[in-house]
């Protein structure tokens, strides 16, 4: 169901869900009981901007040029961890 805005005369701004046949042109403000107005507002097609986007972004971009990795990680150097305390890669085979 898409989302309408809905103002009333105090200023007040608020969004609710209706279907497209059922939606009123008026509703009551949940702040102040006065009538409020729904309001022409853009579509929200994209979630472009928000932390999901840039998640998958990030992920994509990854995909195709891998970052590149001049130096080992923060640690002691030479001391790599032979064993790991899950019990699923015990099942792995082993080199």
């Amino acid at each position: 169901m898409p989302l309408y805005e809905f103002r009333c005369t105090d200023g007040t701004t608020f969004e609710a869900a209706h279907s497209m046949v059922e939606v009123p042109d008026s509703l009551n403000c949940p702040d102040c009981g006065a009538p409020a107005r729904r309001r022409i507002s853009p579509p929200r097609l994209s979630i472009a901007g928000t932390a999901a986007y840039s998640l998958i972004d990030a992920t994509k971009r990854s995909a195709h040029s891998p970052a590149v990795v001049s130096s080992p990680g923060p640690g002691k150097p030479g001391r790599q961890r032979a064993y790991s305390p899950n019990p699923l890669h015990q099942k792995l085979p082993r080199q």
